[in-house]
């Protein structure tokens, strides 16, 4: 799942303002950015297999660290205790909030990977497996984005135009998930991390410009 882990992120924010739009879009990656950097490292690996499942070509054959239940967890309590940390009211309200944002990455990539995700070290892995079907795996990102950013727009007040630029900005990441199902496939594994690391920032810092179109958090 790509786009569609950026609905939690709206909720989030909906839930909590006082935690910037642009953290918890980096939050609900974290598993993924963590993930990226030990491919490139050599530590976990993958595959680029043309065709793997219909909305995905990635085997991802060995990533215990970050996409195993236990490395999820402790992630989502390193980054929920970085961000809590540079808050001196509500931190546990800031922890609690931006922890759950991380891990709702696990449990949404649960319910579209393959059997791929470990419960314990690299073994009893786990996964619906809806990416077999695009035709369901992608309306369900589209859906999962869309539902994030209306709580964000009822719960989060606007300045002048402010819904304008939110929804240009969920249409636009919308059509990249619908053209990510025709995109070629990257042309190997750290190929494929760079890119997800230069994704995941251009749209933390898209999100930040978004967030600005909002009223202040009071």
């Amino acid at each position: 799942m790509f786009i569609g882990h950026y609905g939690p992120a709206f909720g989030a924010k909906a839930a909590l303002r006082i935690v910037p739009l642009w953290v918890l879009f980096i939050a609900v990656q974290w598993m993924d950015v963590c993930w990226s950097v030990l491919v490139l490292l050599g530590v976990e690996k993958l595959r680029v297999i043309p065709g793997f499942t219909q909305a995905s070509p990635l085997d991802l054959y060995y990533m215990p660290f970050t996409h195993g239940l236990i490395g999820a967890l402790a992630l989502s309590a390193i980054f929920g205790g970085i961000v809590a940390a540079f808050f001196q009211a509500r931190r546990g309200a800031v922890f609690a909030v931006v922890a759950a944002a991380v891990f709702s990455h696990w449990l949404l990539d649960l319910v579209v990977h393959v059997p791929d995700m470990p419960l314990w070290e690299n073994t009893m892995k786990v996964g619906f497996g809806l990416w077999h079907w695009a035709w369901i795996s992608v309306p369900l990102e589209i859906a999962a984005l869309l539902t994030g950013a209306w709580l964000y727009a009822h719960h989060v007040p606007a300045r002048r135009g402010g819904n304008v630029w939110l929804w240009i900005f969920a249409g636009a990441l919308s059509a990249v998930e619908i053209y990510n199902q025709f995109a070629p496939a990257p042309a190997e594994p750290k190929a494929m991390a760079v890119m997800a690391l230069a994704a995941y920032g251009m749209l933390a810092l898209l999100a930040a410009l978004v967030d600005r179109t909002r009223a202040p958090s009071p």
